[in-house]
Order: structure tokens, then sequence, then C-alpha cells
């Protein structure tokens, strides 16, 4: 299998496209470790979920695009073990020839595969899993399917949070989200869509999430100052929607 992979440069921004004018990925070529996609940067409120200061330590990355989330972590979270899905070995070569991709097989996994078979038949066990798998059709197939959630839950360890992108459902994210839910027992939350559409879920597994937006408000900007990525505004747009009753957020 393989795809067409096109790059493009605008102002600055090297972008990957999957044959088509959708972007797949993107990576600002002064400041390549950063993230430069919103919904990249929403992704990451995952790590304001844990108040464990080793988390995270084994990340299972589905989908690498253009390798912004598994840089950004490489980087910011150095004893963080990364093991990436990519089903399209040109997304991979693309990855580590336009957009910085390191090579470290001590910390670095890409496992060239089907990211649902993967999750099926491994023994592991993750404290972050993050899933941002389409094709060129904006597409996820088995990537957004009830048994591949249930399976996703089954490898998250006692602190174990999901996050999934759920851009271009082709029925909407409302769908996506029910079966997120129904696979996690009702422990998901839907942040409400960035500018650019995207809507990302979390989900929980192990240990319940009780935290107050003002807490997690006091972990974004400790997370700032240690790695610049700035997540206050989009708890302000949680806030906003006051879709946490009370202002606790409850997972």
């Amino acid at each position: 299998m393989s795809c067409q992979i096109d790059i493009s440069e605008s102002a600055g921004v090297r972008y990957l496209h999957f044959g088509s004018t959708w972007i797949q990925g993107a990576m600002r070529i002064a400041r390549p470790w950063n993230l430069e996609l919103e919904y990249t940067k929403e992704m990451m409120a995952s790590l304001l979920l844990r108040e464990d200061a080793h988390f995270p330590r084994n990340v299972l990355l589905i989908g690498l695009g253009a390798a912004s989330l598994t840089k950004f972590l490489y980087r910011n979270f150095p004893l963080a073990k990364l093991t990436v899905v990519e089903i399209e070995p040109d997304v991979v070569a693309a990855a580590k020839h336009f957009f910085k991709l390191p090579e470290d097989p001590l910390r670095l996994k890409i496992v060239l595969g089907d990211g649902a078979e993967f999750i099926l038949n491994s023994n592991r066990t993750f404290d972050l899993i993050l899933i941002d798998g389409f094709d060129a059709d904006a597409r996820a197939g088995a990537l957004d399917t009830t048994p591949f959630y249930l399976n996703v839950r089954a490898h998250l360890n006692d602190n174990g949070i999901m996050a999934v992108n759920l851009l271009g459902r082709s029925k909407g994210f409302e769908a996506s989200v029910e079966r997120v839910c129904k696979a996690f027992d009702d422990r998901a939350i839907a942040f409400p869509s960035c500018d650019s559409g995207n809507t990302i879920c979390f989900a929980a597994a192990g240990e319940a999430i009780n935290v107050a937006l003002d807490d997690l408000k006091d972990q974004a900007i400790q997370l700032k100052e240690k790695t610049s990525l700035n997540l206050l505004p989009t708890l302000t747009r949680l806030e906003q929607a006051q879709t946490c009753l009370g202002g606790i957020l409850v997972l």
C-alpha cells in the first residue's frame, strides 16, 4: 500500500498532504519541535489529566503524519518511550526527510502496520495512547469502531489516557464520541471543537480523574514553562462550554 505524498511550504511552515490540499501535518521550519497545528496542541491536554510527575512514560501513537506529536513528546519528555504505528511507509520516509523525525531506537520505535491490528495483537500496556489516523479521504476506518476503542482501553495501564482526533468522520463526531463512551463506560469527554474544526475526545482508564478547571490551569502554566506549549486558551474554551459541571472535570 502506498499513498501520494506532497510537501508544500508557505510563510515558513512546511505541510504534509496525501495527494490533496487537505493538510495532514505541519512544521514551522524555524521551530521543528513545536506543535504548529491547533488540534495537535489540543491533544496534548492529555498531559494535564494526570498529576504523576513521571507521566507519560510509555506512549503509543497511531498515525505518524508529520511527526509533530512524536517530536514534541520526544523533546520534552526525555524519559518517555514512544511507539509509533504508521501504515504507510512513504509517510515514515517523508517524516524523516522533511519533518526531522529523530532516529533513536532506544526511545523511539516506528512500526509499519495497521494500528487496529497492532493494538489487537499487542501484549503491552501504555499510559498514553494518541490516535490520529486517516486516509487521503479523511476516513479513519477501523480506528473509529467500538471494538477498536475497547482494545485501546484494554491496553491502557492504571493511569491510562486516550486522546483521539475526530476530524473527518462522515457523520459528524457525535457518533464517534458515543462509541468512545460505550467502550470506556462513559469515562470520556469531547472538548469543544477548535477553530480548525477538529474535535478531540479524551478517555480514561484506571484511577478516577476529578480535577477543578482552576487546577488544570495551574498545570497548564507549568507545562507552558516546561515546553512553551500554551493550553490556557483550550481550557478557557472548555470552561465557556460549561460541559464540566461545577467547574470540575470528571473522567
